[in-house]
């Protein structure tokens, strides 16, 4: 069966995760605003939630369409073939947003939509009430400017959760924004990567990850591996494929150092359960001690900032002493995050190029300096 799909993304991202699908082989990609959508079956589905490194979630595009009324909105829900999806026993709970849209109401929308695929249902299975005991599909929508996205999440908890990260320190970043500064930043295979306030270590063994191969989503389960609609063997595939793609021979290692020593113990646990301790080593150091190492050498970095553990004039002195360690060298390449805007003029120079996107709900700026 051919679908739709839609993966939403961080804002700033579509690019490098529409680029990460056509290198999954995934057809007809094309990135819009905050997502990236892309046709398949199947084996599509899973090949997509096991691989994708910057995708939120992978989601079913059920139907789009433009809504003012209610009536619309029921009748347009209800000619969605929800039986291909939904099983007499399966829970389909609703949820979603709206903006700037006529229909504002979020939990009208909700019982709208929920009586219109009980309608569309019973009309299919001849029943008049659901129990909804088996495995849910997480109907999603969302309304804005008048038009009207419906959705089936196929992920379950979201793609950044890898299943390594039981625990974090204060403020991590993101695993799929640390995924996506390790391909701004051109690591590669060969790369030495070093990050001196690697906190719990997301961004070092996101890079690991990458350099060899590990398909984010190995290790752990999606929603849609409980659909019976799903073919037996889909996700089984998917990963036997992912495993065989794993390359364990390369130079790539990895270097994280912290003030703090309860995030440095977490950081070690993470880069064990990730699969890539081998390749990540972690040592108790001040940024204010931090000396380049012959050689290339590629800095990636979250440093802490005003809104995440410091002040801002502790923040931004931060930066004046990034500034005198991260010095301009043939074969030194840096990659660091943060909300402010003034971070250039404290850090001594312009970046080569830079990238706005969101760390959580904060806007940052990527300035990656070659």
């Amino acid at each position: 069966m051919k679908m739709t799909f839609c993966a939403p993304c961080i804002f700033g991202l579509e690019g490098i995760c529409a680029n990460e699908f056509r290198f999954l082989g995934l057809e007809n990609v094309r990135a819009e605003n905050g997502r990236v959508l892309f046709d398949g079956d199947f084996s599509s589905m899973a090949r997509a939630n096991i691989n994708s490194r910057y995708a939120e979630r992978i989601q079913v595009l059920l139907a789009e369409f433009r809504a003012t009324t209610f009536n619309e909105l029921f009748e347009r829900v209800k000619a969605i073939r929800w039986a291909d999806f939904i099983g007499m026993s399966d829970a389909f709970p609703v949820k979603g947003s709206c903006l700037n849209s006529k229909l504002m109401s979020v939990p009208d929308c909700q019982k709208i939509i929920k009586k219109a695929i009980v309608q569309s249902l019973s009309e299919r299975y001849m029943l008049s009430w659901f129990e909804e005991t088996g495995a849910p599909r997480q109907v999603q929508f969302l309304i804005m400017n008048d038009r009207v996205s419906i959705l089936l999440d196929t992920s379950g908890s979201g793609l950044h959760k890898r299943g390594y990260r039981a625990q974090s320190n204060e403020a991590p970043i993101k695993e799929t924004l640390a995924a996506a500064m390790a391909e701004l930043a051109g690591v590669r295979p060969s790369h030495y990567v070093v990050d001196p306030m690697c906190g719990s270590g997301t961004i070092l063994i996101e890079a690991a990850m990458k350099a060899l191969r590990i398909a984010p989503g190995l290790n752990r389960s999606f929603a849609a591996e409980r659909w019976s609609c799903v073919p037996d063997g889909v996700f089984e595939q998917e990963r036997e494929r992912a495993k065989e793609n794993i390359n364990r021979d390369c130079a790539f290692h990895a270097e994280g150092y912290d003030i703090d020593g309860a995030a440095l113990e977490v950081a070690k646990s993470n880069a064990e359960k990730a699969g890539v301790a081998d390749r990540v080593t972690f040592q108790k150091r001040d940024i204010r001690d931090f000396e380049l190492p012959e050689g290339y050498c590629t800095v990636i970095t979250n440093p802490p900032y005003g809104e995440r553990l410091l002040d801002l004039h502790a923040a931004e002195e931060l930066y004046a002493v990034m500034g005198e360690r991260f010095k301009k060298e043939s074969g030194k390449r840096y990659t660091i995050i943060t909300p402010d805007d003034d971070f250039e003029k404290i850090f001594g120079r312009r970046a080569d190029k830079r990238r706005k996107t969101y760390n959580g709900t904060l806007k940052c700026q990527i300035y990656i300096y070659k």
